[in-house]
């Protein structure tokens, strides 16, 4: 009865009031719709991102099953190879090829880069002979990218010669470790998006655009028409490494923002379009999931047709594997026929059971990575156990088949027997450290070269005890050796090089190298040219160390020259001291012969007066002859280092009577921390020669100057100059240092002075050399070694 009572008097309020009613209603209303679009809006914001992972994870894995596919193509190509590096049946097996994929336009053998062999052959001449290497930067690094990463890669889209926009799978082949070239697939990018699905999916809602980055400019290019659309519009993006790019996925919304402002002052008719709208919508998403579903299973009976062909009739083994226990679902006859079971044995064992024992952790480390989604795939060189127990070397590749986040279900093992290659790997290597001990036993460094740049590819370990330098940092430069030759042989010896390997001569030749040590080595480089087709290919030679055998040759040189000096000198002596002995011996014999003959004793003293003359100058020239001998055959001369200005001066101050006497000026510019190293009784005895006779032969018309200067250019050069009455070196330059020569007529001149002082500065190692002119003046230029 109280409710009742409540509920009337409520009503009676509303009904009452009908203003307040509508406006509370109204209001009620607005905020509920209010509500219902906010959460509507959100939830189909978050209904088209999962639709749009969903179609992108679709895209993705046709793209990616797309991709496998010209991989086993490309790889299916490159098994026709033989072991002389020519393909077997292209063209039979390139038409299978192409017929198991309809979307590739041409298949492609690259050998060295440059394309030789295509299929189809019509439509795709312009291809034909082109150098992948040279024909633009970016597609030359995207090449050069596959051969380093050694794995398929597909660069472009770019446009091809052959006319279009397509992609190419190029994978690099390697045999013996060296690489021989591309196995190339060709497809359009329109076969391309139509394969992926791109075109089936892109509609008014959704719009696609897919880029790459360039590797010559590094900036994201764009390959599809530009997408218009919203500020607010929804995006996603999945990235293929195997190619570089990155697909780009869109909507596009079908209607303007502004009218989610409308909407809540129309709620009435929006509301029941709502409705219209929201059942729509309910009965749509189920249609539409159930479309896309049969369209997958379509493509995925497509694919699995052309996998099951491929299974079959692959060059190498291939086998599916649970991923959980290990069992063999599938194996192809190839690999039946690597490991000796028939499909019946092998599909009745675990994937384990083949693995050789101490290869089974190694491969399930791996495989636990993968289950883990660290990494998407794995490739390993393993063994196997033959079914005879025999090993069976091989490099296997797992790929999953299960969805990334899903549960593992089974995944693809694909087996490529090498055997044959690690056999004659080992034998290679072998053989290679045989030789290698052999080389490193010779006395000498053994080499191999480019005959045209001289980049070395073999050097042996004797480089080190000869050089200094390993043999890594000698292979770590393509100009080392040319770089380390002594700069003053470099040129003629590369052109000595150049010239006999044009003449395709064996050659020999002597040159200095720089140390590790900064020390120079001479070696003896026997050089054999090796010529194939009449042609130079190839440098290889031995280089002798003959450092110790030039030293002895250097040292037997300054031996033969000392020997030929002192010869000279000695009879040069002999003649000074047959003549001037002869000369005093002839005038003693001849006064004897007169005291002799002499009648009275007046004659007899003055004979005797003369023979005492004669005497006391024979005496003087023992004198002299003497201090010439002790010049040259003191071997053991006292030298240290004296300061050249302290000598100047001393000798000034013993010549200072005749400095007054002649009223001569000094000019002495010899700096005090000068030094040379001496000896001290040479080094005064030649300043002492050196200018009292650049004071005593002054001329007479003018006071002597004499200028002192030191020079200094790698040795000390002292110069003595002087304004004296000069000398004409034509007529007595020859005779200028000779002993007793004279040629100014002073009466008191001996022309000895010169002589010993030449023979003192030539004793110490240096020189002196001597400019004059008749009237003006002499220099004398006095080296000191």
């Amino acid at each position: 009865m109280n409710l009742e009572k409540k509920l009337s008097s409520s009503t009676n309020i509303l009904f009452k009031r009908p203003k307040v009613t509508g406006a509370v209603i109204s209001l009620l209303l607005i905020t509920l719709i209010l509500y219902v679009s906010n959460q509507r809006y959100r939830m189909v914001k978050d209904d088209q991102r999962m639709e749009m992972n969903r179609v992108l994870n679709t895209l993705r894995y046709n793209v990616d099953q797309s991709l496998k596919n010209c991989y086993t193509a490309a790889l299916t190509l490159g098994l026709t190879i033989s072991g002389d590096g020519k393909p077997k049946d292209f063209e039979v097996v390139a038409a299978q090829l192409m017929s198991s994929n309809p979307n590739v336009q041409a298949i492609e053998l690259v050998p060295g880069g440059v394309i030789k062999y295509i299929y189809p052959l019509k439509g795709n001449e312009a291809a034909l002979n082109l150098d992948v290497f040279h024909v633009s930067k970016e597609i030359s690094l995207e090449a050069r990218k596959a051969v380093m990463d050694r794995k398929m890669y597909f660069a472009g889209p770019m446009k091809l010669k052959q006319g279009g926009i397509g992609i190419v799978g190029r994978m690099p082949l390697f045999f013996n470790n060296k690489f021989w070239g591309f196995s190339a697939v060709v497809i359009k990018l329109d076969a391309f998006l139509k394969e992926a699905g791109i075109q089936e999916v892109t509609n008014n809602r959704y719009a696609f655009q897919l880029s790459k980055l360039s590797p010559v400019t590094g900036v994201e290019e764009f390959f599809l028409p530009k997408i218009k659309t919203t500020p607010d519009a929804v995006q996603e993006s999945v990235t293929f490494s195997d190619g570089n790019w990155k697909l780009y996925m869109m909507n596009i919304p079908n209607y303007k923002p502004y009218l989610k402002i409308v909407v809540p002052t129309i709620f009435a008719i929006f509301l029941a379009g709502l409705s219209g709208f929201l059942v729509s919508l309910v009965f749509k998403r189920p249609a539409e999931l159930q479309q896309l579903v049969l369209d997958q299973a379509s493509r995925l009976l497509e694919n699995q047709l052309k996998f099951k062909t491929i299974f079959d009739q692959a060059a190498i083994g291939i086998m599916e594997v649970e991923s959980n226990t290990g069992r063999l679902l599938h194996v192809n006859p190839r690999l039946c026929k690597i490991l000796g079971y028939s499909a019946e044995e092998l599909e009745s064992k675990r994937f384990q059971m083949l693995s050789h024992p101490d290869d089974i952790e190694n491969g399930l480390n791996y495989f636990e990575r993968m289950e883990r989604g660290e990494i998407s795939e794995f490739e390993l060189l393993k063994r196997y156990l033959h079914k005879d127990g025999t090993v069976v070397w091989a490099n296997l590749m797992i790929t999953p088949l299960w969805l990334p986040g899903t549960k593992p279900t089974s995944h693809i093992a694909i087996v490529e027997d090498v055997t044959a290659k690690i056999e004659a790997e080992r034998i290679a290597i072998e053989y290679r450290q045989r030789i290698e001990s052999l080389v490193n036993t010779i006395d000498g460094i053994v080499w191999e070269a480019n005959p045209f740049t001289f980049e070395f590819a073999f050097v042996s370990e004797k480089s080190k005890d000869i050089l200094g330098y390993t043999s890594e940092e000698w292979l770590g430069s393509p100009t080392f050796w040319v770089d380390h030759i002594h700069p003053e042989d470099r040129e003629y010896r590369l052109h000595y090089c150049y010239s006999f390997a044009d003449k395709l001569e064996q050659h020999d030749f002597e040159y200095r190298m720089i140390a590790k040590d900064g020390s120079v080595v001479w070696l003896r480089d026997i050089v054999n040219v090796v010529v194939a087709e009449g042609k130079v290919i190839m440098l290889r030679g031995i280089m002798i160390d003959i450092t110790k055998n030039k030293q002895a040759e250097r040292d037997l040189n300054h031996s033969f020259d000392l020997v030929n000096e002192q010869n000279k000198r000695l009879l040069n002596f002999s003649y000074i001291v047959s003549h001037n002995l002869r000369s005093h011996t002839s005038n003693i014999q001849s006064i004897a012969a007169l005291i002799e003959s002499a009648t009275s004793n007046e004659e007899r003293n003055e004979m005797v007066t003369l023979l005492k003359t004669v005497s006391n100058s024979l005496n003087e020239t023992l004198l002299n002859l003497n201090k010439v001998v002790n010049i040259q055959t003191n071997i053991n001369v006292i030298v240290e280092p004296l300061a050249l200005s302290e000598y100047i001066n001393r000798t000034l101050d013993v010549l200072q009577d005749q400095i007054v006497l002649k009223k001569a000026r000094i000019i002495n510019n010899v700096a005090e921390s000068v030094l040379v190293n001496y000896n001290p009784a040479y080094l005064e005895s030649i300043m002492l020669n050196f200018i009292f006779n650049a004071i005593r032969y002054s001329h007479p018309e003018r006071p002597p100057v004499i200028e002192l200067t030191c020079e200094q250019d790698g040795q000390v050069v002292l110069k003595i100059k002087d304004n004296g009455i000069g000398m004409d070196l034509e007529k007595h330059g020859a005779e200028l240092f000779g002993m007793y020569k004279t040629f100014n007529g002073n009466a008191d001149s001996r022309g000895v002075g010169l002589f010993i002082s030449k023979n003192q500065i030539d004793a110490m190692g240096g020189k002196v050399t001597v400019e004059s002119e008749f009237g003006i003046g002499t220099t004398f230029r006095i080296f000191f070694k």
